[in-house]
């Protein structure tokens, strides 16, 4: 049997000069830490340091620096650069923000490993090694984090085990820990943390695996709770009367929260969006708008108490959540300055709302949408007036393929596949927007995919399931055999118009910065680092970072110099090439361009199987870890992928897995040949059940 733990640990002694040896690994100590951040410092755009993971508690990701401009950018280079020496296991993503305060840098690795690293040579100064059980199996998109917290001289980090522990930022030593959920029942921490007002507030993941969405907040002095908010009300609780009222599904409900939220201090109020309502894609169990999934909703930041909330889609069946961080704006509008949220969603449209009251800043109209009377579907959608950041119908179907109503968004299924665009994989997705706070543009990453959406009809309709932990979908994520494309936009929040839009050959998949030197800084699945003109997203400079760049940048001024600092690990849902490279940008740098010693070394490169014979037992692990989140458990599809109903023979398996495919990514450079003749086997015997 392969031993992945084994594998892994094998593979970072050969590879890597340092290793993690504990759970925290001091290097050299942080000498300067972090008090209890006030509002205004809270609030403010970012400067010296990086101090949340959206840049502000606006989450705007917008930088004041302008040293780094459009005269100049093509002179950034290099720094330094260093390898982590975490996170390259094949189930793991690299998607994480950094943070930075007073001359140190802060990163997390998808398997949940913490660095502090000095911005001026590239020192770590100390390590967090978070030893994941790897028997979790309860994540639907890769193993990932999207960066931690600060405050108070502690470093938060909410891991996919479910639990929520303060680092000292001094040494990395564990101040605390709390199991906030289990894994075990569906729960996981992909979101960064945010720290505010004593408090560390943290959304959970799991809605495909029949949980029950929830916000929390801690004691940032202890880890004890101090409230929680359900997305799914309970019997008795407002909103309730949306969910059935004859089963109990609503325990099992989802409405995952993603994103790290924002606040409000002026109005006490905190604000995030929500996931999908569960079972995805059967409705037939669930009758009624399934509050507060698919929505923007505020609390009262101190307490966690219900003050608004607005569903962007009722009685969701195509998986339309918005998964991206709600952005806080000030803008003048009608003469007047009106404090305004955006939260972009997987159907495209962008929503504009008064974050005081949840009110629409523009118009927002309740329109008749097809039905499908066995789905229990919503006869009308919430539809903003504005622009479309991506298509929203299908022009002409792939060969095969009958289309349904053009393949409209909102278009409803049942049990015949139906393809209909957006897809369950986009237009937006995680990757973050940036805001500029002078123009009021929104930067926004998004995908052109379809999907194909099937119920899977069961009787009496779709089960409750006995706990949560359970894989609870009511129908395969399916995709089309096209590839998917990304698009770059820029929209204007004074009329929730398009400013401009680029189409690029992959998927969008990083999210952005905007500057005060008229730059965006956004990623690419390729490994480049690019700069572009934010008046037309004219590309004005790129950068091969070694791995795919998929997480989003931080910048910031250290003794003079502006600096930008990238995480490029790679991604399993955008199929790009992993790593583990931290890289130190700014105009006083030397590194032309990524060299040999920027790409990471990979497990391919130190095997020497031979031709042994392969291990079905041994591909299953192989299948669980790098496989099942696309193509699902039993080759059904998944979240990113379609089945694996139509290959026929070991061979053509283990060919696509080498070499890749359409949308599937090479894995020659991820696993063994060994691995690969393993995992070829596995599926093979798993299509003969």
């Amino acid at each position: 049997m392969l031993d992945t733990d084994k594998l892994r640990s094998t593979f970072n002694t050969v590879v890597f000069a340092m290793i993690l040896i504990g759970p925290a690994t001091a290097l050299s100590q942080v000498t300067n830490v972090s008090p209890a951040f006030d509002n205004e410092e809270l609030l403010a755009h970012p400067d010296s340091n990086w101090l949340t993971n959206g840049g502000n508690l606006y989450n705007q990701r917008y930088s004041p620096r302008d040293r780094i401009n459009r005269e100049n950018v093509a002179n950034l280079k290099g720094v330094w650069h260093i390898n982590l020496g975490s996170g390259l296991d094949q189930r793991y993503s690299g998607e994480a923000q950094p943070i930075v305060y007073e001359g140190v840098i802060y990163v997390i690795t998808g398997a949940d490993d913490v660095f502090a690293v000095s911005v001026e040579t590239g020192e770590r100064l100390w390590s967090y090694e978070a030893n994941l059980d790897p028997e979790i199996d309860t994540v639907c998109c890769g193993w990932t984090s999207r960066g931690v917290g600060m405050g108070e001289g502690k470093i938060f980090v909410g891991q996919l085990d479910g639990k929520l522990l303060a680092l000292d930022q001094s040494s990395g030593q564990v101040l605390w820990s709390t199991q906030a959920e289990r894994w075990q029942d569906g729960y996981s921490i992909t979101s960064a943390p945010l720290y505010y007002n004593g408090l560390v507030i943290t959304g959970f993941a799991g809605a495909e695996y029949a949980t029950r969405g929830r916000v929390k907040a801690y004691d940032a002095s202890d880890g004890s709770l101090v409230w929680t908010f359900y997305t799914v009300p309970a019997p008795g609780e407002f909103g309730h009367d949306t969910w059935s009222q004859e089963n109990d599904v609503w325990k099992f409900g989802g409405g995952t929260v993603w994103q790290t939220p924002a606040v409000d201090p002026e109005l006490g109020m905190i604000y995030f969006s929500t996931g999908n309502p569960a079972p995805d894609f059967n409705g037939s169990v669930r009758p009624g708008d399934n509050l507060f999934t698919a929505s923007v909703v505020a609390l009262d930041v101190m307490t966690g108490e219900y003050r608004w909330h607005f569903q962007q889609v009722h009685h969701d069946l195509w998986d339309y959540d918005a998964a991206t961080p709600v952005v806080l704006f000030d803008l003048e509008m009608d003469g007047q300055i009106r404090k305004g949220i955006v939260s972009t969603n997987k159907n495209a449209w962008a929503y504009l709302l008064d974050r005081t009251t949840g009110e629409p800043l523009l118009d927002i109209v309740e329109t008749e949408v097809p039905q499908e009377t066995r789905q229990l579907s919503a006869p009308t959608q919430p539809i903003p007036v504005g622009d479309a950041m991506a298509p929203q119908e299908v022009l002409i179907p792939p060969q095969g393929f009958q289309l349904v109503n053009k393949g409209r968004v909102y278009t409803p299924f049942w049990t015949e596949g139906v393809m209909v665009t957006p897809g369950p994989s986009g237009a937006t997705n995680w990757p973050p927007s940036s805001y500029d706070p002078h123009s009021g543009a929104l930067y926004v990453c998004l995908t052109d995919r379809a999907g194909v959406f099937t119920a899977v009809e069961l009787s009496p309709g779709m089960p409750e399931p006995e706990s949560g932990g359970e894989f609870y979908t009511g129908g395969p994520f399916g995709n089309t055999p096209l590839p998917p494309t990304g698009i770059f936009a820029a929209l204007d929040m004074h009329t929730n118009r398009l400013i401009w839009q680029q189409a690029w050959p992959d998927r969008c998949y990083s999210g952005s910065i905007n500057t005060a030197g008229n730059l965006l800084f956004v990623g690419r699945n390729d490994g480049r680092l690019t700069a572009m003109n934010t008046e037309n997203g004219n590309l004005l400079w790129e950068f091969q970072t070694g791995a795919g760049m998929n997480s989003t940048v931080s910048i910031f001024e250290h003794n003079g110099e502006d600096y930008i600092v990238a995480y490029a690990a790679g991604n399993v849902f955008s199929g790009s090439p992993r790593g583990d490279n931290l890289w130190l940008f700014g105009l006083n740098g030397t590194i032309a361009e990524s060299d040999p010693a920027a790409k990471t070394t990979t497990i391919a490169d130190t095997d020497h199987s031979g031709d042994l014979p392969a291990n079905v037992e041994a591909g299953s692990l192989v299948y669980e870890s790098a496989c099942q989140f696309c193509h699902g458990q039993s080759g059904e599809g998944g979240q990113n992928a379609p089945t694996l109903a139509s290959i026929a023979t070991a061979e053509d398996i283990a060919s696509i897995v080498q070499q890749g495919g359409i949308a599937m990514p090479k894995f020659e450079q991820i696993l063994t040949p060994q691995q690969i003749r393993d995992v070829s086997a596995y599926v093979i015997d798993l299509l003969k059940e």
